[in-house]
């Protein structure tokens, strides 16, 4: 007799949530992330020469490259600790009547669960301290930067199901790959793009870094928080070309959400292929 899908879905999850709030790596993630919010909320205007707590509009902005490095790694690293097969104790779990899918798509739900958690901690405490400092200003862009923050964890967890889903005794593997993965995407993609696009005529250049830039999740996370918090000031006469490209700011939300939903999507289908196929 097999357990139902849904059932073991869930199981899988709420263990894998458990085991992730318990992890010394996950409290770890949740105090340097607070920790870089609140700095980050009570530095902005240091350099400046000013002092106090900046508002949300110019949080979000100091905040945002630093989401776009941090939480990939985090998520996809400790995506593959938590996602790689064990020796013992996942071919006994696999060995049960239930089916890989499940479990792979409800530990990988349990780990999101936990990170977008340890992300709300970051992004809650220093809200708090913003709102109560500076107002709520710019609170919007503030709660669309969680939000794609929360969209890359997901992606990177995906990544790292992807990753993770071989045979047992590799976790080591797994996790070079895992870090070389994080720096194309995170890294070396923009620099190719760059590299090619200058020799290129400029009209292609430009059409070509578009593409790149929606085809690259960090990079369409970035032009859309950037885009609809700052609108065309966010990167000035290049703004205006992406928008004659993409037809106008609802072709921009299309391609973009478009863009994100295939990263979403396509790893944990092949993942969940490539576990089926795997002989553990």
């Amino acid at each position: 007799m097999t357990w139902r899908g849904g059932g073991v879905l869930l199981l899988c999850a709420e263990s894998e949530l458990a085991i992730a709030v318990r992890s010394r790596w996950t409290r770890i993630f949740a105090t340097v992330f607070a920790a870089i919010a609140l700095a980050v909320a009570a530095s902005g205007y240091v350099l400046s020469g000013g002092h106090g707590v900046q508002d949300f509009a110019r949080t979000s902005a100091s905040l945002l490259d630093l989401v776009l490095l941090l939480v990939p790694v985090a998520a996809i690293l400790l995506g593959v600790l938590a996602l790689a097969p064990e020796r013992g104790a996942s071919e006994l779990l696999f060995a049960q009547p239930v089916r890989r899918t499940a479990v792979l798509i409800g530990k990988a739900m349990g780990l999101f669960a936990a990170l977008a958690a340890a992300q709300a901690i970051g992004f809650g405490l220093a809200g708090v301290v913003i709102f109560a400092s500076a107002g709520g200003d710019g609170l919007s862009g503030y709660l669309l930067l969680f939000a794609g923050s929360l969209v890359l964890t997901a992606i990177f967890v995906g990544l790292a199901a992807l990753i993770a889903a071989g045979p047992v005794g590799r976790r080591a593997r797994a996790l070079a790959v895992g870090l070389v993965v994080w720096f194309v995407i995170v890294v070396l993609f923009d620099v190719v793009a760059l590299g090619v696009a200058s020799v290129l005529p400029s009209g292609t250049a430009s059409r070509l870094l578009i593409v790149a830039v929606i085809a690259n999740p960090i990079d369409a996370v970035r032009t859309g928080v950037l885009l609809a918090t700052q609108g065309t000031a966010a990167f000035g006469a290049a703004s205006l070309a992406f928008f004659r490209f993409v037809r106008g700011p609802l072709g921009a939300v299309v391609g973009l959400s478009l863009s994100l939903a295939v990263w979403l999507v396509v790893p944990a289908v092949l993942a969940a292929r490539r576990l089926a196929r795997t002989d553990l």
